[in-house]
């Protein structure tokens, strides 16, 4: 069965946000995979980000770099959403960074080591793929799937206002989009459409108000299944725009532009454990993050007790 690696893409997610502040495009491969009732994963992942991590444009540094090492905590489990198949997700980074750059001509470094925000997510396959007991799910055959989901950022990560770069966001955010995926053989098609909604800061850089503009995101993923055994590997290309930022009421003029492009594997170790390997990189052709990402992921998954004794 193809359920077996969806978990891959909540990591992703985090690989590609980076553990300070909301990015643009998370790339998400295999999110509108269907999966039986009951089905769990728990994964640890591991990501490793290098270059210009400043995700905050606004930050009034020049020539910044920053390396992030991130651990990742998750969970995802599948539930019946009035007859459909839907998920619900949690997410906690934990990362550690050494940045250096410029402010107001003059060189710094620093160092900050925390968790991250968390991330809360919950999403539903509106049409194609039903909610099946893990008995039924054996004859499913997944073709074209759309789906909506809802993510909600919450602000428990480390931030201190005098600091110029931060591991939590200090504001609460919402995410929302719709995707359509499309399997031909031993390949997928999926493309999805999205919005960041974003709340205010009004710690940012002392006592000051940072309000961000929507930002506009889309997406798309080409998958190749290899063999029979779970393998795939996948290409996923993200771009976002938007997100004007004014500070105190007063606009900065920045507008993020930035393109992401992703190779993903999944190399299953047996029917409960799989590994997940992704580089990701990006353009920035106005303002953005540019830096690269790698990174490793170790999921496991089970069924409810319950569910286990339908097979």
């Amino acid at each position: 069965m193809r359920y077996h690696s969806i978990f891959f893409y909540f990591f992703t997610v985090c690989f590609i946000l980076g553990p300070m502040e909301l990015n643009a495009q998370e790339l998400e491969p295999r999110t509108l995979t269907n999966l039986p009732k009951g089905l769990n994963f728990a994964a640890i992942g591991y990501a490793h980000a290098s270059g210009n991590t400043l995700l905050d444009p606004a930050l009034p540094l020049e020539d910044f770099n920053g390396t992030i090492n991130t651990i990742v905590l998750g969970y995802v489990k599948s539930v019946n959403f009035f007859g459909a198949s839907g998920k619900v997700d949690v997410i906690l980074p934990f990362s550690g960074g050494d940045f250096t750059g410029v402010y107001e001509g003059e060189g710094f470094t620093d160092s900050y080591t925390g968790f991250g925000d968390l991330r809360v997510r919950a999403s539903v396959n509106l049409t194609g793929a039903p909610s099946l007991e893990p008995s039924e799910f054996k004859s499913y055959t997944q073709n074209t799937v759309s789906g909506f989901a809802v993510q909600l950022i919450v602000p428990t990560g480390n931030y201190k206002k005098e600091q110029l770069p931060n591991l939590g966001s200090n504001r609460w955010a919402l995410r929302t989009n719709y995707g359509i995926s499309y399997t031909i053989n031993k390949w997928v098609l999926e493309g999805r459409a999205g919005v960041w909604l974003f709340g205010p800061n009004n710690n940012f850089f002392g006592d000051n108000k940072r309000e961000q503009k929507p930002l506009w995101v889309l997406k798309g993923n080409i998958i190749r299944t290899l063999g029979d055994k779970g393998m795939w590997l996948a290409f996923s290309s993200g771009y976002g725009y938007g997100g004007q930022i004014s500070v105190n009421g007063i606009g900065q003029e920045i507008t993020i532009s930035q393109l992401r492009l992703a190779l993903t594997y999944a190399l299953p170790l047996n029917k409960k454990n799989t590994l997940k390997f992704a580089i990701v990189s990006g353009i920035r052709f106005q303002q953005g993050s540019d830096f690269d990402v790698f990174g490793v992921t170790f999921n496991r998954k089970w069924l409810d007790k319950k569910k286990r004794k339908t097979l």
